[in-house]
């Protein structure tokens, strides 16, 4: 039993071991041969473009959330356009009807956005 377990996913296990030692090899090669000179500019934290802050538990605008649920919706958007359109000739005016109205639902919201003013930059 064992022995037919190792022979069907014989080739899963060895896929997985040379997958694991690369990712090992490459990040060791990585870590030296890496310039080490850290300087303060380096160590900082990033934070969107703002200087680092003292406390993590400062508050953000609402915008940043509003601005990351839009790509979020758009990038799904889009993610199901692309099946969509190569399977249009099958799926026919049925499927063709049922993504107008996904993509008039996400405009609509998109026009609700904009007239509410949540993509105005200040």
């Amino acid at each position: 039993m064992l022995a037919d377990f190792l022979k069907e996913y014989f080739s899963i296990v060895v896929f997985l071991i040379i997958a694991l030692g690369l990712s090992f090899i490459f990040i060791m090669i990585n870590y030296a041969l890496s310039p080490k000179k850290p300087d303060p500019e380096k160590l900082s934290a990033y934070e969107c473009g703002f200087e680092p802050f003292n406390d993590s538990r400062m508050e953000f605008d609402v915008r940043f959330y509003l601005v990351a649920i839009l790509f979020i919706i758009f990038d799904l958007e889009i993610a199901f356009l692309f099946p969509w359109a190569i399977s249009l000739g099958k799926i026919g005016f049925l499927g063709f009807v049922s993504m107008m109205i996904f993509l008039f639902i996400l405009t609509v919201g998109f026009v609700y956005e904009w007239k509410k003013g949540a993509l105005d930059w200040e």
